[in-house]
């Protein structure tokens, strides 16, 4: 028996530095689909050459995930900015905006925004309209062109999807800017009517427990995504 109970006090003394090492050197990071896609993962690659030793993982699941259960480190969330339990700084601000494809553009047919009411309007579903996330109603209003009917159109319930339909020609998004910077660079997305501005309501945060708010890997984390939105 004291041989054996040796056996098992080795092992688990084992289990713990393995596990312990683990934690260390990975970093579960919560972020959405959308701004996974859009954001972070054509970044990421600078922050892995600065800490190639750090394993990070995504969580790009839809649902609001508690951190403490699910074991994750930190995150960025879109929002009011409101997260009980939660330490939150706020990221970046967002614009809404419209956008075509080139192709579309160069057609001639869009000169003000009452001539929307001959495109097909792309919707973005990807929010509850509820927590204050704009809509082509919103912009439209502020646009003076409130004749243009938004009851058909098509709807997605993914930013990045939403961005894509228009890359593609399938009519005229409502984009979110931080979701559209990268395709207007690139010139796959043409900004229209840029004279009329829209602030969002809402923004993107990181978020984090306050317990691990002092973790090497997690302030490394939390300082490049903040020198990344001052990129720009």
């Amino acid at each position: 028996l004291p041989g054996i109970r040796d056996g098992f006090d080795r092992l688990a003394d084992a289990v713990q530095r393995a596990d312990g090492l683990d934690q260390r050197q990975s970093l579960r990071v919560s972020v959405a689909p959308s701004f996974a896609a859009k954001w972070l993962l054509p970044r990421i690659d600078r922050f892995q050459a600065a800490w190639p030793d750090l394993d990070v993982r995504l969580d790009t699941n839809l649902r609001t995930l508690d951190f403490a259960i699910q074991g994750i480190d930190i995150g960025v969330r879109y929002g009011a900015g409101r997260w009980p339990g939660l330490e939150v700084e706020k990221l970046l601000d967002e614009e809404i905006y419209p956008v075509c494809s080139p192709a579309l553009l160069a057609g001639g047919a869009l000169h003000a925004p009452s001539d929307l009411a001959a495109q097909t309007l792309i919707h973005d579903l990807s929010v509850d309209v509820n927590v204050g996330f704009a809509t082509w109603e919103m912009w439209l209003a502020k646009a003076g062109a409130r004749a243009v009917s938004t009851a058909r159109g098509l709807r997605i319930n993914n930013s990045a999807a939403v961005l894509q339909a228009a890359v593609d020609g399938h009519g005229v998004a409502l984009a979110r800017s931080i979701m559209a910077r990268d395709d207007l660079a690139a010139g796959r997305l043409v900004r229209l009517f840029p004279e009329i501005e829209l602030a969002s309501e809402l923004a993107y945060y990181v978020v984090y427990r306050t317990e691990c708010a002092s973790l090497p890997k997690l302030t490394a984390f939390r300082d490049w995504l903040f020198q990344e939105a001052a990129r720009r």
